[in-house]
């Protein structure tokens, strides 16, 4: 199996080479492990390091959002021929030794897509992420009829249907929540696994703003009523 994982980057130099460097290099089940980071049309050294830590590096001109490289990365897992594709955080927010129980249940074919939760056990994760995850998880239900305990995990493994099905249109913070449609929409089987965030002063403000949370819910509702 090729394991593909995507890392999209918005000018993520201060982090991306460690993060790339602990990332696993092998995972039982898997035959080949791919490292692609998606350079958001960042104006630092983001691909200077990716390309120095033996990443492939794809680059946007422009900044066009998580969306934006998420679905960059989709398509090139689709024209490479991924089996497994795995979206990782740029900003050390994720653990690397959590893609192996991550991807375990598509080895074992029991689902095709996998959602890194936070939530499932207690963990520190700071109050305002929980109040805005819980109402983007209930915007998330409404919206798309699917409830997931971390709607806006960036920790996510997809099998090689799911990979084919899935489209990704939205630029910014709402994919997060579009790939919960895309999962109902074409009858995708799902399940959490427990995970545990890294929250440092430096992710906190890389990661999505508080702010954001009505303009990304408004956007979610213009999607739903195309």
């Amino acid at each position: 199996m090729k394991l593909l994982i995507i890392l999209p980057a918005f000018n993520e130099g201060e982090k991306i080479g460690e993060v790339l460097k602990n990332l696993p290099n092998k995972i039982p089940g898997v035959s080949e492990i791919e490292k692609l980071v998606i350079d958001d049309g960042s104006s630092d050294n983001t691909a200077k390091i990716a390309l120095s830590q033996k990443a492939k590096v794809l680059r946007h001109i422009i900044n066009r959002g998580l969306g934006g490289g998420i679905g960059t990365g989709f398509e090139y897992a689709r024209l490479t021929g991924a089996d497994i594709v795995v979206t990782f955080d740029s900003d050390g927010q994720h653990r690397p030794q959590d893609i192996v129980s991550l991807i375990k249940p598509i080895i074992e074919k029991k689902v095709d897509v996998v959602i890194g939760s936070r939530f499932i056990k207690v963990s520190e994760v700071p109050f305002d992420r929980i109040v805005i995850n819980f109402l983007s998880n209930v915007a998330t239900f409404i919206l798309f009829g699917i409830w997931t305990s971390d709607s806006q995990s960036g920790l996510r493994a997809f099998n090689k249907n799911a990979i084919s099905k899935i489209e990704i249109k939205t630029q910014k913070m709402e994919v997060s929540s579009e790939i919960f449609k895309e999962i109902k929409r074409n009858d995708l089987k799902f399940t959490e696994i427990p995970i545990k965030a890294i929250y440092t002063e430096y992710s906190r403000k890389k990661g999505q703003k508080n702010s954001n949370a009505v303009p990304t819910f408004i956007k979610m509702f213009l999607r739903i009523l195309r």
